[in-house]
């Protein structure tokens, strides 16, 4: 199978999948629980919504593993078991995948800050070393860093993905809206800052996800590329702004209001295009036609 940023040199635009919490949620997640330890009680579950996005159209599926580092894990008293979660994760995923699909293997942030003196960049490596390598072990052909909004976490990760596996890297950062076309992560990286350093850190695919519905990340988009016009841009926009309403997080956007903005992502520069928080089956599979037919 050709790699992803082969796929997109010969002019593909590729659909990822959508959400993966939310989904776990609606199956009985309940408040407290590690969602990765599903991936050895309750695979057949996770099985299923890897299944349902790859009906839906997707060419690349991601793992249930998000928070399967050494750090989220502890606070679980799962941190023995990281291989074990990271390993069943990538199996669950490749085999909803089959050959012809790629898994990307999640590896989110852990909530550690070395400018806190929290954890130094040593112990980051090591961490995201553990998780890459049973990520694709267990059958992931590229990881995604994700969800990231300190560039030296960021850059722990994507170094240890390299180092140590021969899969192929994304990183992607979180940006919330500041100002008229002006994005930042929690951190103050803007995307043109996070573009230079993830390039330069050797990552093979950059981009954005959570954090904005589908209509602003067309200007982080346009920003990535106007720093770089070359590197394959992937983006997972969330189904609009949060809403908090009657006790719950909803996200408003349906299918048909995210698609609005797939044809103008597109031609922004984005080059892989899936969903975060809030999106579902339908959402991907409405992307997935509309991408296939321009």
């Amino acid at each position: 199978m050709n790699r992803i940023a082969e796929k997109i040199r010969n002019g593909k635009v590729l659909v990822s999948d959508g959400a993966w919490g939310t989904f776990l949620q609606q199956k009985g997640l309940g408040p407290g629980e590690c969602p990765e330890i599903w991936n050895l009680n309750r695979a057949e579950d996770v099985l299923a919504i890897a299944k349902s996005y790859i009906e839906a159209g997707s060419d690349m599926i991601e793992t249930n593993s998000f928070g399967g580092n050494y750090f989220k894990l502890s606070s679980y008293n799962l941190q023995g078991k990281v291989t074990e979660i990271n390993r069943a994760a990538a199996q669950i995923s490749r085999k909803a995948a089959g050959a012809d699909h790629h898994v990307l293997g999640s590896i989110g942030p852990t909530g550690k800050l070395i400018m806190m003196g929290d954890v130094t960049y040593e112990e980051l490596y090591e961490a995201f070393t553990v998780q890459a390598a049973a990520l694709m072990e267990g059958g992931a052909d590229a990881l995604i860093v994700e969800t990231m909004s300190d560039l030296e976490e960021a850059k722990a990760a994507v170094h240890a993905c390299l180092d140590h596996t021969t899969c192929e890297v994304i990183c992607t950062m979180t940006f919330e809206k500041s100002g008229e076309d002006s994005y930042h992560t929690m951190m103050g990286v803007t995307p043109a800052l996070m573009t230079e350093e993830i390039t330069g850190a050797g990552a093979h695919i950059i981009g954005a996800n959570c954090g904005n519905g589908i209509r602003d990340m067309i200007g982080i988009v346009k920003e990535i590329r106007r720093v770089n016009s070359t590197i394959p841009v992937l983006i997972h926009a969330n189904a609009g702004i949060p809403v908090y309403k009657a006790g719950k997080t909803i996200f408003p956007e349906n299918p048909e209001q995210m698609a609005e903005y797939i044809t103008v992502l597109a031609d922004a520069g984005a080059n892989v295009i899936g969903g975060c928080c809030g999106t579902t089956p339908e959402h991907i599979r409405r992307i997935a036609e509309i991408i296939r037919n321009q």
